[in-house]
């Protein structure tokens, strides 16, 4: 079912998101947003963002599509482990193929309705989809995550990932071999114009800085320290291709490789200050096995 509007002077300026979701209070802001990725959406004839600002006598037309029902019951069958919790937080150790939280593409069986299962409470700020998430991991990125148990921490835990006193390390096994021991890569990233389902390095994107180390050289890949100084979607993924190296196993930015469910990237290691205590913590977690078993077999052939 197609639906016309008119752009009335009360409603110059407005943005084309805001001024959907006054016409359809029943849907969720990211429902809309995703009506106007996929082009369901026209202004006077042209799909635009959804942050486009509306003119006086605009033609907006929607397509109207119900959102799909997504499950945020509880789910004791998700599997993870939770390395360190208090009344305030949990720290876990995502396992390589788990969707954090409920979306479009995956409706139940995530982190979250695992959370859920085993924890009473958790911060409501991200309201019923990601109660108490944070920060994420990619689906095929295994490590550590602090998801928070009220409100208080989860700001604070926020604003530490914003001013960068929270540490977020990752181990790597990257194609190739990095012509230099360590250093940054700074760049700016944007989600893909072409492709949606990836990000690119783009002047007009946010900044993102990544510190590298490389830890152990092989004939044909390297191990590889990444440091976090920013978070953005993807980022250590797109920094690796970047330098012409992508992470061995992603599909997305590299090839995939026999044997592997996806990308060969852990993080390992977490620091931030207590929100409660003001003391610093830090948690470290060895990598899954089979990126283990698969290191092994590169250090036959050592540079």
């Amino acid at each position: 079912m197609i639906n016309s509007f008119e752009v009335l002077q009360d409603d110059v300026s407005k943005r084309l998101d805001v001024f959907l979701l006054e016409k359809f209070p029943e849907f969720s802001r990211s429902h809309i947003k995703g009506l106007i990725e996929k082009g369901l959406v026209l202004v006077s004839g042209k799909i635009v963002k959804a942050g486009q600002s509306l003119k006086l006598g605009q033609k907006i037309e929607i397509q109207v599509v119900e959102a799909e029902k997504i499950s945020t019951e509880a789910d004791e069958t998700v599997e993870f482990e939770i390395v360190f919790q208090d009344s305030d937080l949990i720290v876990v150790n995502k396992p390589q193929g788990l969707v954090v939280h409920p979306c479009s593409s995956t409706k139940s069986g995530t982190l979250v309705n695992g959370l859920l299962a085993k924890i009473k409470d958790l911060s409501g700020i991200n309201g019923e989809l990601r109660p108490g998430i944070v920060h994420r991991l990619d689906k095929d990125t295994s490590g550590l995550m602090v998801v928070a148990k009220n409100d208080f921490a989860h700001i604070n835990l926020a604003e530490q990932i914003k001013n960068k006193t929270c540490k977020r390390c990752y181990l790597a096994l990257i194609d190739g071999n990095l012509k230099d021991n360590e250093g940054r890569i700074e760049t700016y990233l944007k989600r893909d114009s072409k492709d949606r389902k990836k990000i690119s390095v783009q002047e007009s994107g946010r900044i993102a800085i990544t510190d590298y180390k490389v830890l152990q050289r092989f004939e044909k890949t390297c191990l590889v320290e990444f440091s976090l100084q920013t978070g953005r979607t993807h980022q250590i993924r797109v920094h690796s291709k970047f330098l012409g190296h992508p992470v061995v196993g992603d599909k997305t930015y590299g090839k995939e490789v026999k044997g592997l469910e996806g990308q060969l990237l852990h993080a390992y290691r977490i620091s931030f200050v207590h929100p409660r205590t003001n003391k610093e913590v830090a948690f470290e977690v060895q990598m899954p096995s089979y990126m283990q078993e698969y290191i092994d077999k590169q250090k036959k052939n050592l540079v």
